[in-house]
């Protein structure tokens, strides 16, 4: 979630309250560019391709936050531009790179925008990359998972007394008056229990996993509530992110065959 998607200031349509009104003061499709005072750097195949300490974030509405970086930066002799042009509406006309290191080839994996439109950000000499086509992304010496992070996104974990109660198909399979609420920017807040707290009989584990850039890899399992297994409604991280450290080896649950009572303390 960033300023330009779930509850985000510019996201469509927008959440909250503001004291002018935002769709007459803002285009319906925004942009803003700003500096991050981080190195970033881009793996591909044992080789930097990108290395910059004069990183650029671009929010653009409805869409992650994407990395420009100086072409300075940029390992050009990697790189060999194709005839590959895309128009944006908002930004302009890009044209595209791949990037060659050995046997290796990223077809299009690097693009800029030469003369963006007037009125777009100053993109003009930067240059942005597929994050996923990367063998690894890093921001000063720490690997990034998943996507660039947001500085405009936060996770905040607090320890609580309310009283939940997870039911599977009507089955309780968790309850608790001491759980971790996690608090995340454009997200519902969500519930971890710990494990003592948990039918971990219930509980079969999954092969399932996914990446979030600001708490880690989570670890899935199947719960069985009064019949079949239900798919991937636990999740787990077992070596979280700083910001979510507190949730460590705690559970939480989320499906359409899941049912969360909670209650406030007395």
């Amino acid at each position: 979630m960033t300023l330009t998607l779930g509850t985000g200031p510019f996201a469509k349509p927008g959440k909250g309250a503001l004291n002018f009104d935002l769709s007459k003061a803002a285009p319906a499709h925004v942009l803003f560019l700003h500096e991050i005072p981080k190195r970033v750097r881009a793996e591909l195949a044992g080789e930097m391709v990108i290395d910059s300490r004069r990183t650029q974030l671009l929010h653009e509405t409805g869409l992650l936050p994407q990395l420009y970086v100086p072409f300075d930066d940029v390992r050009m002799d990697l790189l060999q531009q194709t005839a590959k042009t895309t128009h944006c509406p908002f930004k302009g006309d890009a044209s595209y790179w791949s990037a060659r290191v050995g046997e290796r080839v990223e077809e299009d994996v690097v693009w800029s925008y030469p003369e963006p439109l007037d009125g777009a950000p100053p993109l003009a000499g930067l240059a942005a990359c597929y994050f996923d086509r990367m063998d690894a992304w890093y921001e000063e010496d720490e690997q990034l998972l998943g996507h660039m992070r947001d500085p405009f996104h936060r996770v905040d974990t607090r320890a609580a007394s309310r009283h939940v109660v997870v039911r599977v198909r009507g089955e309780v399979v968790a309850e608790t008056d001491s759980p971790v609420m996690l608090f995340e920017t454009g997200l519902p807040v969500r519930y971890y229990i710990p494990a003592d707290d948990v039918r971990e009989d219930l509980l079969e584990p999954s092969e399932t996993t996914t990446v979030c850039p600001y708490k880690g890899t989570a670890s899935y399992a199947d719960v069985r509530g009064n019949g079949d297994p239900v798919a991937d409604v636990a999740w787990t991280y077992r070596e979280p992110l700083g910001e979510a450290l507190q949730v460590a080896g705690l559970w939480s649950f989320l499906g359409d065959d899941v049912d969360i009572g909670v209650t406030d303390p007395g």
